[in-house]
């Protein structure tokens, strides 16, 4: 039986109940992360905290905790429910008014949901044996402050339904310019000439903590180049290597793009690499 937080009370998942004028249920008015942890470790918690932070305060809700009290929750989430690998999910909306209306209440108190799921162990960095992921490609409709971690997902949720249906496993998104910006569900990166090059931040792409940390053990490692700027849709077909990355992919190699084999169609050393690199440093986060 899951154990979840909810405003104040760690009780199952099953006696959980929030109101149908909250504000996350009726507008998606609200922040979230996602953290994974591999027996009671986190990985990338204190990047996670900031970025939900800097998304409350993007959206004016204010909750007031800090990094101290977000870890003993995650913590106690981790050992109420069985230790092992979890991801915990925090989520805070602006909580629940009297009444639906498009602005902001006040004197109304933030609603916060926190519970932990079983996830598997990524892939190791072998790449005779990792998975490779197909993606589809497509048109990037969301709204335009993409770098809100946002509870409103249905411009994601669409997206990679898109992809899904299509029998892949993700989406690549370029923007009216013909420039990536991300998939339905991750950031992306492309490997070429063994430059590991990745779309740069703005509101069109979500600073992922992932992206953050792979960006920065490889430059700190300094053996494979990083590039951050704009990457075409030529670049994205002609790459030799292509991932996606995510707090639970961690680093997914992809070997089809809209049917079309990326590089030799086998998941690329460069990645391989990277893994590894990644691997002995994520639980430094």
């Amino acid at each position: 039986m899951s154990i979840v937080y909810l405003n104040g009370s760690y009780l199952p998942i099953e006696e959980a109940r929030i109101s149908p004028l909250d504000r996350g249920f009726l507008f998606g008015d609200g922040i979230y992360e996602v953290i994974p942890s591999y027996e009671g470790r986190m990985v990338g918690f204190g990047p996670h905290i900031d970025r939900m932070q800097n998304g409350l305060a993007a959206l004016g809700i204010q909750l007031g905790w800090d990094h101290a009290r977000w870890r003993e929750l995650c913590d106690a989430l981790i050992e109420r429910n069985g230790g092992g690998n979890l991801g915990i999910y925090l989520h805070v909306s602006r909580g629940a008014d009297t009444k639906r209306f498009h602005a902001f209440p006040e004197g109304v108190e933030p609603t916060v949901f926190c519970m932990a799921f079983e996830i598997p162990l990524p892939q190791k960095a072998d790449r005779t044996t990792a998975h490779g992921y197909k993606v589809s490609v497509g048109e990037d409709l969301r709204w335009k402050r993409c770098n809100i971690k946002s509870t409103a997902l249905l411009g994601n949720v669409l997206h990679f339904q898109e992809g899904y249906a299509a029998g892949n496993n993700e989406i690549l998104l370029f923007n009216a310019d013909g420039f990536l910006t991300e998939a339905g569900a991750c950031n992306v990166f492309i490997v070429k000439d063994g430059v590991v090059i990745t779309p740069k931040l703005d509101n069109q792409i979500l600073p992922g903590i992932t992206r953050l940390m792979i960006l920065d053990i490889l430059r700190k490692d300094g053996s494979i180049p990083v590039e951050e700027r704009d990457v075409s849709r030529d670049e994205v077909m002609n790459a030799d290597e292509v991932w996606i990355t995510s707090s639970s992919k961690e680093m997914a190699p992809v070997i089809e793009v809209d049917g079309k084999p990326v590089g030799d169609g086998r998941v690329g050393s460069v990645w391989e690499q990277a893994t590894k690199l990644y691997s002995a440093a994520k639980f430094d986060y």
